[in-house]
């Protein structure tokens, strides 16, 4: 490969230090400067004015939602939630539903505690979560196995946090929607990285902090709910900022929004929606076709020169189709124990995981063809050590 694609919007927006070899946002992200910037000048402003100016910040707030509708494919902010974190979204659609005893969820096997945890503490209604085992066939397949009548929610991550696996959402919605099941998608192993298209998936809630592939804050997620569910997802959070009558404080009389910010029941991350709005300035001006196109490039090379290494195994299954290739790569090494080389990639400043069983890569778009020689070399080295 002559070169990596590069764009001129993310020039010098990503000033790691020349010894580091960043390659962890699967995990969490460098920010761009642009989103430092707008939290320095956030900070700045709370020091000398204060909230003078408090709906400038509100007009951020919107322009953020707006930007998360653009970023899953949809016209309009009224189905975006804020929410603190994507535990916090999908706590908020497990305790909304109306469940019944014998009412079932399906996850896949891999998914990452957040998707699991909270669909397992329903057992106290007499839900029951049942397993589908993507390891060996493509998760569209592994779910449609366990579909029944009993099925009342699919809950599926759009990328597998140690494998990468990218779930074939289209057609998976279609079979929960034959099924008559919902369809919840932890997107936060997507969502910056690959395109995504909420009219022709069709999910029923999408959920995402912002900290991983969209380079912003940790505290800060996107819940989107469709608006035909609003109405029926119980609240169980009750606050000012939840209510129609916002602002109008000695008012006695009040309701829920009519939209989704009925989930949203106190006082915003000011301070994330900033950082959040600001990266999402510079991944929309990109453009998430050429991200991923750029990502794909570089996935590519690590895996030709991860390849070349003795002993090395992929625990990441390249995918036949590109459109399914998602920036993780996880691996192990032949007789090296993965827990001890990740430490030993960490301390050469290789900033990785140790996740499902080997040592997990995820560059993203910006990533350069030196920071992964760079770390290529610096694993073969740590391999040497181990060995």
């Amino acid at each position: 490969m002559a070169s990596f694609t590069t764009f001129p919007q993310a020039q010098d927006q990503f000033p790691q230090d020349e010894g580091l070899c960043y390659l962890n946002h699967a995990a969490v992200s460098p920010w761009p400067k642009r989103a430092g910037r707008a939290v320095t000048e956030f900070a700045e402003e709370n020091v000398v004015t204060g909230a003078q100016h408090y709906p400038k910040w509100l007009s951020v707030e919107q322009t953020l939602r707006e930007r998360l509708a653009q970023l899953i494919g949809i016209n309009h902010s009224g189905e975006i939630a804020l929410a603190k974190n994507t535990s916090e979204a999908l706590s908020i659609i497990a305790y909304g539903l109306d469940w019944q005893e014998g009412d079932e969820v399906i996850i896949s096997n891999q998914e990452f505690p957040s998707n699991r945890i909270v669909w397992e503490s329903l057992s106290q209604f007499g839900v029951t979560v049942k397993t589908a085992n993507i390891d060996t066939q493509d998760p569209v397949s592994a779910i449609k196995e366990l579909l029944n009548a009993n099925t009342k929610l699919v809950s599926i991550s759009s990328v597998q946090y140690a494998s990468g696996i990218v779930t074939d959402l289209k057609e998976l919605s279609k079979a929960c929607k034959a099924n008559n099941s919902l369809l919840c998608v932890d997107a936060i192993q997507s969502l910056g990285a690959l395109p995504f298209n909420q009219k022709e998936i069709d999910a029923d809630f999408i959920v995402a902090d912002g900290h991983k592939w969209m380079m912003a804050a940790e505290g800060l997620a996107l819940f989107y709910i469709k608006a035909s569910h609003i109405e029926q997802l119980k609240l169980y959070q009750y606050g000012w900022h939840m209510i129609e009558q916002r602002g109008h404080y000695d008012s006695l009389e009040w309701s829920p929004a009519k939209d989704a910010k009925r989930f949203e029941c106190g006082s915003p991350n000011m301070l994330g929606v900033h950082a959040l709005e600001a990266s999402l300035e510079l991944i929309l001006d990109i453009g998430v076709n050429d991200i991923h196109r750029a990502l794909c490039e570089r996935i590519d090379y690590l895996r030709s020169e991860l390849s070349q290494l003795d002993g090395l195994a992929f625990l990441s299954k390249q995918p036949a189709n590109q459109d399914f290739q998602s920036g993780i790569v996880c691996f192990k090494v032949e007789g090296v124990d993965s827990q001890a080389l990740y430490q030993t990639l960490m301390s050469k400043q290789v900033i990785c995981a140790n996740r499902g069983g080997g040592v997990r890569f995820s560059p993203h778009f910006y990533t350069s063809k030196r920071v992964i020689d760079n770390a290529v070399e610096k694993l073969r080295t740590a391999i040497s050590e181990l060995s």
